[in-house]
């Protein structure tokens, strides 16, 4: 049955709701939920188990924790159930959680990157203004939100 939904379609993500991945250490059998990143519009990072969804892509996620990210540090802060309307969703994919312990990522307090995180995000919007600027007034090209722009 799987197979005869199109991938392209809201169908792919039937197998990662609810999902477990299961394996084995010794005798004993261990099921691990798989965990999801979804990545919103306004930036934000968050990584939980989907638990439902529908076909305007609005997702429940459980369990969730809000990443930030500075250099090759993080911070995780607890954010629970989460209901995200489907507009907001950029990217949603799988992590690998055999991979995510290679990334050479330190963990460290939210307070503690919570003020640079914030510095970063207004340094790159001055950035993204001052390129918008320049490309409109130069190249003629439409400032980024401008009218008839969806997003």
């Amino acid at each position: 049955m799987d197979s005869l939904i199109p991938f392209t379609t809201s169908g792919s993500l039937v197998d990662c709701v609810d999902s477990t991945s299961v394996f084995s250490i010794s005798l004993n059998s261990h099921n691990i939920l798989r965990k999801m990143l979804v990545v919103l519009r306004d930036g934000r990072k968050l990584q939980g188990v989907l638990r439902s969804y529908d076909q305007f892509a609005n997702l429940v996620l459980e369990d969730t924790v809000e990443r930030i990210y500075h250099q090759n540090m993080f911070a995780e802060q607890k954010c629970g159930l989460f209901l995200i309307r489907g507009e907001n969703v950029v990217l949603l994919g799988e992590v690998d959680l055999d991979q995510e312990d290679d990334v050479p990522l330190r963990q460290v307090d939210w307070d503690t990157l919570a003020a640079i995180h914030q510095e970063d995000i207004v340094t790159k919007k001055a950035r993204d203004e001052f390129k918008a600027k320049v490309l409109y007034e130069q190249r003629g090209f439409c400032k980024e939100g401008g009218e008839g722009d969806g997003y």
